[in-house]
């Protein structure tokens, strides 16, 4: 599976599933969070901003179309991009009735060289109606369905005012596998409160679930976030890139070996980033990450106990 690579990439999936380079275009679809209307919470997760995960450069007051289109443009003169996933990034994805969830999801299907869709959402935002929902665009499209995890550990995300549980996640997980759809976890490395122990905990539980990729974020703290107001009061450590580097490697390891690594580390501006700075330059921490594991002559799986 891996291809004489250390890891199983989603850049190298989409070469074996498409048989070229497949570029996902992110989208702001016009929704919020539970945690920021007052359903459960006000004020949405610490660690985001008020544009929630919202890419640069992607304006949320044009429509979903001139979104694709602008994205398309960008990623064609950049990369010679000819085929792109359609990325409902921003805020909760499937919090929303399901006919204008229904509406956007095939609206952006329907634009030129759009060849699957990728669903960013919370685990306790997707109720039955809405998978099926997702199930059916997956009979005739590519589809992934993006959890927003960040941990196991309840008392965590209860401090990130997240406000849903690790149970809601195996729900949702055992829900869309009884759907097969595809399943992505999203993680975040040191979060405040945890250490090795903690975070080693939730990679080594979702190896061992029926998902079928993780992305992996490094913990940033951004401008005019409740997380930059605690980082301020040195409330909030931060590992060295080494530090990171050698977290990522080990976590590689344990992993198996076909699960499909949609990313190892976070980004975001340098207008909005405060902490850490070495975060900014991502190509440096991938090829770290990279030489780590030559280094180890080791790669993903390594270590995995089924």
């Amino acid at each position: 599976m891996l291809k004489n690579q250390p890891y199983y990439s989603l850049s190298n999936h989409f070469k074996e599933f498409f048989g070229e380079k497949v570029y996902k275009v992110s989208l702001e679809g016009g929704f919020t969070c539970p945690n920021r209307d007052g359903f459960l919470a006000f004020g949405g997760c610490t660690f985001c901003s008020q544009d929630g995960s919202l890419s640069p450069g992607v304006d949320p007051l044009v429509s979903i179309p001139e979104q694709i289109r602008k994205g398309q443009n960008f990623l064609s003169h950049r990369y010679g991009a000819k085929k792109f996933v359609a990325y409902f990034q921003s805020f909760t994805n499937t919090y929303a009735p399901v006919s204008e969830l229904k509406q956007k999801y095939e609206l952006a299907l329907e634009q030129p060289n759009i060849v699957g869709i990728s669903i960013s959402t919370r685990p306790d935002c997707v109720p039955n109606e809405t998978l099926d929902i997702i199930a059916d665009i997956s009979e005739k499209h590519y589809t992934w369905l993006e959890l927003g995890l960040q941990t196991i550990h309840d008392e965590t995300n209860k401090f990130l005012n997240r406000w849903h549980s690790f149970a809601d996640f195996e729900d949702a997980v055992q829900r869309a596998a009884q759907r097969n759809l595809r399943v992505c976890a999203h993680v975040i490395l040191y979060l405040p409160g945890e250490n090795i122990t903690h975070m080693t905990q939730t990679i080594q539980t979702l190896a061992q679930m029926p998902i079928h990729g993780i992305k992996i974020h490094l913990l940033h703290v951004i401008k005019k976030t409740a997380l930059a107001q605690q980082y301020i009061q040195g409330l909030i450590t931060l590992p060295t890139q080494d530090e990171y580097v050698q977290t990522v490697c080990n976590f590689l390891e344990i992993l198996p070996p076909s699960l499909i690594i949609h990313r190892l580390t976070g980004e975001t501006s340098a207008d909005e980033m405060i902490a850490p700075l070495w975060a900014l330059q991502k190509a440096s921490v991938i090829r770290g990450i990279q030489a780590e594991l030559e280094r180890r002559q080791s790669y993903q799986g390594k270590n995995f106990n089924p």
